[in-house]
């Protein structure tokens, strides 16, 4: 299917928009919507009409299913950690969302997914961070660590039912456990050891900050199987069951997200839990967060829109010195300046996606997609930030209560600026891709 979203094969809760076929899909463009036909066609920057549809029939999904149980939960939401009605909330988001088959969209349709784009994907990303509502997150896999991911499908196949298939059906969490307390941005530099014994592997060492640890029922491990190789071709990545590994410590942070440190003391696994080639992790890590990088784009877009909307609503209502808020230009200046970020967070996320997308249909060799992916990570998590504490700003006193509107999505959007690459990392990899500098 073509790039610019593969429509469901089976009906989610809505009507879902129907197929078409290659031969009648409309291309994107560089812009991240369609690229021009051979025979040289004006740019076009609509969303194809597909995705407007699905776009349309998650939001359905939203108010029908998320809204009523976010407005029920709004004090419990706004305690730290989140307590067990919250969890069990969250659990039936994703289990709704499952057999709504938004949850796993871009996952292939021969486990169950939609085969959905990545700029599909992106624009249901970016609807539910604009949409406020903190469950929301819970009802699309990505950017989320626990969903299922493409990297389980480089295993092999009779595995699939076993460890797959759960996850596709919400009844199953995971995480990616890469980072350690000496290999954070740098990750190559991990310790920790998987050594062949027989017919199994065991794995030696620990990780930490591990997103949704805690919970998961597997996960996805990088360890070094050859110290001299290391990330050119002496780590690999293996797929742990919950069983064969401890959990630590719950690592609170300043976010709605604490991770967990993760141990391995001799930890066994089958031989044929290997995902993808052995020696091939770190590339494998690699692709996982280039993946991802256009999601946390679309979620650091979804949240910014989201803080203009609430700031710009409050400076209609509120009066201060007789007169609305909106008549200072002190107030509206800044607004104004993020609003024209957000439109250049838009495109530079969207463009994004299409690359994937060109890529997934091998109309394109991928050279650039680091280098872009890299760009929209540092832009868009730090222009995001900059927005939110704006629109906080707008808010005066109420801005920092926790029950105000801004204060979750501006801590949020903190943690994004260090997690899954920090944006100095992006622009080391930026200033590289400039200069051909190490």
């Amino acid at each position: 299917m073509p790039p610019s979203g593969r429509a469901p094969t089976r009906p989610c809760a809505d009507t879902a928009p129907a197929r078409r076929t290659r031969a009648g899909e409309r291309p994107l463009t560089c812009s991240g919507l369609g690229r021009a036909e051979p025979e040289g066609v004006s740019v076009d920057f609509t969303i194809p009409s597909e995705l407007d549809a699905l776009r349309a029939s998650f939001a359905t999904f939203l108010d029908r299913e998320v809204r009523p149980l976010e407005d029920q939960l709004a004090e419990a939401l706004r305690r730290e950690p989140v307590g067990p009605d919250v969890q069990a909330a969250a659990n039936s988001v994703r289990r709704r969302s499952c057999e709504a088959g938004f949850y796993a969209a871009h996952m292939p349709e021969q486990v169950g997914g939609w085969d959905l784009s990545a700029l599909g994907m992106t624009l249901l990303v970016e609807d539910a961070a604009r949409s406020g509502l903190a469950l929301a997150g819970y009802a699309l896999g990505p950017p989320n660590p626990h969903a299922p991911t493409p990297l389980l499908l480089e295993l092999p196949e009779h595995l699939r039912d076993r460890y797959v298939a759960p996850l596709m059906r919400g009844e199953a969490t995971m995480c990616f456990a890469l980072t350690e307390p000496e290999a954070g941005s740098d990750a190559q530099a991990i310790t920790t050891r998987a050594r062949r014994e027989g017919d199994e592997w065991v794995l030696d060492g620990m990780k930490h900050y591990i997103t949704n640890g805690e919970d998961a029922d597997l996960a996805i491990v990088f360890a070094v199987t050859d110290p001299d190789k290391r990330a050119q071709g002496g780590i690999t990545a293996l797929l742990v069951p919950r069983e064969a590994y401890a959990v630590g410590a719950t690592q609170l942070t300043m976010a709605d997200s604490h991770p967990v440190e993760l141990f391995f003391d001799g930890s066994r696994v089958p031989s044929d839990h290997v995902v993808g080639e052995v020696g091939q992790g770190f590339y494998a890590a690699m692709r996982f967060l280039n993946a991802g990088r256009a999601y946390i784009g679309a979620q650091c877009l979804g949240m910014a829109e989201w803080c203009v909307d609430q700031a710009a609503a409050h400076a209609r209502t509120r009066e201060a010195f007789g007169q609305p808020l909106a008549s200072f230009q002190g107030v509206t200046f800044p607004l104004a300046e993020s609003k024209a970020e957000i439109e250049a967070m838009r495109w530079l996320t969207y463009h994004l996606a299409w690359s994937c997308d060109e890529v997934a249909a091998e109309r394109d060799p991928g050279d650039g997609v680091p280098l872009d992916s890299s760009v929209v990570k540092w832009f868009n998590t730090e222009y995001a930030h900059r927005i939110a504490d704006r629109c906080l700003q707008v808010f005066g006193g109420q801005g920092l209560l926790r029950d105000g509107p801004i204060e979750r999505v501006l801590r949020h959007l903190r943690m994004l600026r260090v997690v899954e690459g920090a944006s100095e990392v992006q622009l080391m990899v930026i200033a590289r891709a400039l200069t051909g500098g190490r």
